[in-house]
């Protein structure tokens, strides 16, 4: 696309950061992007070019985004120019209805949406280029009539032929005209198919909010009643160990909600990296069947397995491969009335490559046939549409989806219509039995008492900070706190620890920063540093190991694992 054949598009806001989202998010529409931080040089930028759309901050210091816009309707040049709000609080319907007088067309609400901002500034650049193109093409129809009225005062001088010759010219006019009339109508009918597609991915976020919402607050609601619990005089030990377990179930269940949306997110944007190894499919099958088993008891349903007996290897991530099994089983078991039978079978193929068949079938609710092709994609729930209440985000297949395509696979859903159960077929790519191994790779299911360690633990989140700080003084280590990067590197110095638990987000140096300074000190040198932080993708344990970390637990972090690796640590200064 030339230069001048891109349209301008003003990103209006005060906040740097905000624009360079904006710029992000609409860099693949490949158009001219304009930034202006005020209303004030939002003007000057519409004085000095013409723009297709602008996205225009409501909230703005000085001139706000209502002045603004109401100042740009006053110019004639620019009372047709597009706007779309931008606000990060709840808009009345007096505000919109004032919005809408000033010229805006939609408004776009923080956190913003890239998809949907994306389509929406898409849908107004395709209909100003259309509309330039319409008048190029009436420019042409001009100088083509005035040629024409020309032509016409000289016929009377000119023979037959030229007047032939005139009339094939205006005919290959009308012509054009006519198949850019019906190029624009098709075009406009695929922008009416756009706003439909939009604002059913509207609905369905408005939709998912609401889910996101009532599944946020049934957890956080059964850990308030729990704390209460905790809080009263006299509680027993049954209801002490009752409040407890409940305590650990909603966290868990909450911390799981939290992970699939960031494994979608990641899934989305290209950004989840799969820990490849060597593994036996009925490995996975195994530990995705352990881990749905008390769902499965709890509903009472017959759950019936059948693996193969000779082994089948495949390259791939052992949790992301189990979290694919276990979200098809936990599928089923949602969708099945308590009592029901789920049937998990493994079969090889060799048509038309070696892969392995996996089957889910329950007799459950079953899925509409208009719902089939639907039934992968994102806040995507068949209850929505049977009046059931199972409860999720909706999310779960679209996950089974990313991760199996993720290892070259396919996933396919099948029923017999409502009432009548369900079927997912997943099919991987099998390959060929590793090389034997000299080391035996087996974990203690156990980990025995071992020495304690002086752990030094710094932690911004007070709360936080000592409650690791109690559990592990319980298993026999001996525990400093400090809650700023400057102060815990001078803790460290004094305490000289055998381990360092060291938070990322720390109010004046990050936790980056303080391991480099740390392993600046020679006696820091083999101290194994514990990077423990709510930023869990790829590239944090990268940057993390990169900053001299040895290890990197996400929050909230798993004391199953941390156990382990200080039990591993506790061995080797023993030894």
């Amino acid at each position: 696309m030339n230069a001048d054949d891109k349209a301008n598009i003003l990103l209006v806001d005060d906040q740097p950061a905000r624009l360079l989202s904006y710029e992000a998010i609409l860099t693949g529409l490949k158009q001219n992007l304009v930034r202006a931080e005020s209303g004030t040089e939002a003007l000057q930028r519409l004085m000095e070019m013409e723009f297709a759309a602008i996205l225009l901050d409501v909230n703005m210091p000085g001139m706000d985004g209502f002045e603004t816009a109401a100042m740009i309707r006053e110019h004639p040049r620019f009372e047709k120019t597009p706007i779309i709000f931008v606000t990060g609080v709840h808009v009345t319907d007096f505000d919109r209805l004032k919005g809408y007088q000033m010229g805006a067309v939609d408004y776009v609400y923080v956190p913003v949406i890239p998809e949907i901002l994306r389509s929406k500034v898409q849908v107004l650049v395709q209909l100003y280029l259309q509309r330039r193109e319409l008048e190029r093409l009436n420019q042409r129809l001009a100088a083509t009539n005035t040629e024409l009225a020309q032509a016409h005062a000289a016929l009377k001088a000119e023979n037959t032929r030229e007047l032939q010759k005139l009339n094939r010219t205006l005919e290959h006019a009308n012509a054009e005209l006519a198949q850019a009339n019906t190029q624009l109508k098709a075009e406009i009918g695929e922008r009416k198919r756009a706003e439909t597609a939009l604002q059913e991915a509207s609905r369905r976020k408005d939709e998912f909010l609401a889910i996101l919402a009532h599944e946020l607050r049934n957890p956080l609601s059964a850990i308030h009643n729990g704390v209460q619990l905790l809080h009263a005089p006299g509680l027993s030990d049954h209801q002490f160990a009752w409040a407890r377990e409940l305590l650990g179930r909603q966290l868990k269940h909450l911390t799981r909600l939290i992970d699939d949306l960031l494994d979608v997110a990641r899934i989305t944007s290209g950004r989840i990296t799969l820990q490849r190894e060597s593994l036996e499919l009925s490995t996975v099958v195994a530990h995705a069947v352990e881990t749905v088993k008390p769902l499965i008891e709890a509903r009472r349903h017959r759950l019936s397995v059948t693996v193969p007996p000779e082994p089948m290897y495949l390259e791939g991530d052992l949790v992301r491969l189990t979290q694919v099994i276990d979200n098809l089983l936990t599928n089923a078991v949602k969708y099945t009335d308590d009592g029901g039978s789920i049937d998990l079978a493994v079969e090889i193929e060799t048509s038309p490559s070696l892969q392995a068949c996996l089957r889910v079938r329950d007799n459950g609710v079953g899925i509409p046939p208009e719902m089939l092709e639907g039934v992968f994609g994102l806040f995507t729930q068949v209850n929505s549409s049977m009046n059931r209440t199972q409860g999720g985000l909706g999310i779960g297949l679209a996950l089974v989806r990313g991760l199996v395509e993720l290892h070259g696979g396919s996933v396919h859903a099948s029923s017999d219509g409502v009432g009548r159960g369900a079927e997912f077929t997943v099919r991987l790519p099998l390959t060929a039995a590793p090389a034997a191994s000299a080391t035996d790779k087996t974990a203690a299911s156990g980990v025995s008492r071992q020495p304690g360690l002086r752990i030094l633990i710094v932690d911004d989140n007070v709360d936080s900070a000592h409650g690791l700080a109690m559990w592990l003084e319980m298993a026999g280590h001996e525990v400093r706190l400090a809650h700023a990067g400057a102060v815990g590197v001078e803790t460290a110095l004094e305490f000289r620890p055998n381990a360092v638990l060291l938070d990322i987000g720390l109010p004046d140096m990050n936790g980056y920063d303080v391991a480099k300074c740390l392993r600046e000190h020679a006696r820091f040198r083999d101290v194994p540093l514990i990077a423990i932080t709510g930023f869990g993708g790829e590239s944090d344990r990268m940057q993390a190991m990169v900053s001299g970390f040895d290890f990197h637990l996400v929050k909230p972090i798993d004391y199953e694992a941390l156990t382990n690796l200080l039990a591993r640590e506790a061995r080797a200064s023993a030894a």
